[in-house]
């Protein structure tokens, strides 16, 4: 039961009786309503497991800063949170924490679209060994993908995590193209630009409809 708050400052001594009044009436009618609750619902009610644990989804709860991403527990996964962890860590470790998810919801957005390999791993790894055909450039650049920057892979790694439990993808606007301010792709000027987040600047595809 929701109830409105109470502001009891600089209120007359008529005012506070009348306020209490409210209250006592308001935990009376809380009281009541839970005294019809048999002892056997209740005890079911409040034994419980989590919501995560009865199947419901619940979406984690995100601070875009590093001190919030510190204090988590290191995070691990399978192949997919691998490859997305991945290009968290060569695409976007230079980002602010709110860019780097950013990018992933990019990476989840093609995986959502029919456009797009269907899994992590093959979005990201999408044209690699072809010329000019990756996706993602860090595995077309030339360069040995090392981790040499264990702090900023813990960090990438726990972003991957969180992307994969639900956070909601709300920072882009469905975005499935980005590209560095430092580039201008020929594709950036028929696409719609959605957001810019750091050194980033995001798109989406414009919708194709069929031809007569």
């Amino acid at each position: 039961m929701l109830v409105a708050p109470l502001v009891l400052g600089g209120m007359s001594a008529g005012a506070d009786t009348e306020m209490a009044s409210r209250l006592a009436s308001v935990l009376g009618e809380e009281r009541s309503a839970v005294s019809v609750v048999s002892d056997a619902r209740m005890a079911q009610l409040t034994s419980l497991p989590p919501a995560r644990e009865r199947g419901i989804p619940t979406a984690p709860v995100v601070i875009y800063d590093n001190d919030f991403l510190d204090g988590l527990p290191a995070a691990s996964g399978d192949a997919q949170w691998q490859c997305l962890a991945e290009a968290l860590y060569f695409e976007a470790r230079g980002e602010s924490v709110q860019g780097q998810f950013a990018v992933g919801e990019v990476i989840l957005n093609r995986v959502a679209s029919a456009a797009y390999p269907q899994s992590l791993c093959g979005v990201v790894k999408q044209g690699t060994g072809r010329k000019y055909a990756c996706q993602f450039s860090y595995n077309c650049d030339g360069t040995p993908n090392v981790i040499n920057e264990p702090q900023a892979w813990d960090r990438a790694g726990k972003i991957a995590a969180l992307l994969l439990d639900g956070t909601p993808s709300d920072l882009t606007s469905g975005a499935t193209h980005f590209h560095t301010n430092a580039v201008n792709p020929s594709w950036s000027r028929s696409f719609m630009r959605t957001t810019t987040i750091g050194a980033h600047l995001f798109y989406r595809e414009p919708v194709r409809t069929a031809a007569n």
